[in-house]
C-alpha cells in the first residue's frame, strides 16, 4: 500500500541540458523536490528559470537528461512511451497557457474527449459546473471569452479526476480581471477535488494563494516559503 505521508512526486537530482547547434542550454541543474498531496503550490520564476521544463518532466512529456522522477510510488524515470501515456491520461490534467480547444465542437464535447476515455471520469456537465460554465456548455470556443475557453480546459483537465494539477501561466494570455475568475476556477477545484495542484508562474501575485512557493532560478531552486494564511483568489490583482 501507499504510504499516505510520502509525496505525490518525489524528485531527485534532475538535469535537463538541451543541445542547440554548438550551444548546451542547462534548463535544470541538479532540481530536488518532493510536493505532497492535497497542496496548492506555485513555481514561481522569470522566463527561463527552467519551471516549465520542470513541470513537463513532472507530467510525463518530457524526460531529464540526469536524475529520478518517482510519482505513487512509480518511477517514471526510463518508462517507456506506452508507460508515460498511460500516466498522463490516468493521473494528470493539464491546464496550459492556451486553451487547445476544438473549435467544432462545444464547450460539452471539448470535455466529453477526456471523460471518453478516462478511467473514472466525473460527469463532462458536473466539470463545467464547477468552473462556472453550466449555462455555457452548448457554446462554441469562438463565442467565449478568452477567459471561458480556459475555464473550458480547466474542466477538461479536471474530468478524469486526476491526482495531479499541473498548470502552466493559466493566467499568462489574459487580463488581471479575467485572470482572477480563471484563478477562483482553479481554487475551487483544488478544494472540491483534492488534487495536488501546481501552477507555474512568473508573476508573484499569484504565489499569494499557495501554501507553498517554490522559487525557480537559472534552472535551480534558490529557495522555498510557506503561506501560513493563503489568500484567496478573489482578494489578489495586478
Amino acid at each position: 500500500m501507499t504510504d499516505p505521508q510520502a509525496p505525490v512526486f518525489h524528485a531527485q537530482g534532475l538535469t535537463k541540458t538541451y543541445t542547440l547547434g554548438e550551444v548546451e542550454v542547462h534548463a535544470l541543474r541538479g532540481v530536488d523536490l518532493d510536493l505532497y498531496a492535497g497542496e496548492f503550490v506555485v513555481l514561481l520564476g522569470a522566463s527561463g528559470s527552467g519551471k516549465s521544463t520542470l513541470l513537463n518532466i513532472l507530467g510525463g512529456l518530457d524526460t531529464p537528461t540526469l536524475g529520478q522522477v518517482v510519482c505513487q510510488g512509480h518511477e517514471l524515470t526510463g518508462a517507456d512511451d506506452a508507460a508515460l501515456t498511460h500516466f498522463r491520461r490516468e493521473s494528470v490534467g493539464f491546464v496550459f497557457q492556451f486553451y487547445n480547444l476544438i473549435p467544432s465542437l462545444t464547450a460539452l464535447e471539448n470535455v466529453q474527449l477526456v471523460t471518453e476515455i478516462a478511467a473514472d471520469p466525473m460527469p463532462a456537465e458536473r466539470a463545467l459546473e464547477l468552473v462556472g460554465l453550466g449555462e455555457r456548455m452548448h457554446h462554441f470556443p469562438a463565442q467565449l471569452s478568452g477567459g471561458e475557453q480556459q475555464r473550458v480546459a480547466i474542466a477538461r483537465a479536471i474530468a478524469k479526476r486526476p491526482a495531479v494539477l499541473l498548470c502552466d501561466e493559466p493566467t499568462g494570455a489574459l487580463d488581471s480581471r479575467t485572470g482572477v475568475l480563471v484563478l477562483e476556477a482553479l481554487e475551487r477545484i483544488h478544494h472540491e477535488i483534492g488534487a495536488l495542484t501546481v501552477v507555474i508562474t512568473h508573476n508573484a501575485v499569484i504565489a499569494e494563494m499557495a501554501d507553498r512557493v517554490i522559487h525557480l532560478s537559472d534552472g535551480t531552486i534558490s529557495h522555498e516559503e510557506r503561506n501560513a494564511s493563503p489568500r484567496a483568489a478573489k482578494e489578489l490583482h495586478w
